[in-house]
């Protein structure tokens, strides 16, 4: 259950990088969030063992 919700906070967080990146927003908040989203990503792997 953590793992299909860490993957959708991954992929909803990388879907505002996107975002934020087509916005032009200080890079900054674009890194902030591409980094937040490999975390959960990584996290939601890790749990899959």
């Amino acid at each position: 259950m953590w793992t299909l919700i860490l993957g959708v906070v991954g992929a909803f967080l990388a879907g505002g990088a996107i975002s934020l990146k087509s916005q032009k927003a200080h890079i900054s908040w674009i890194i902030a969030l591409w980094v937040l989203a490999g975390l959960s990503l990584i996290a939601a792997w890790t749990l899959t063992y």
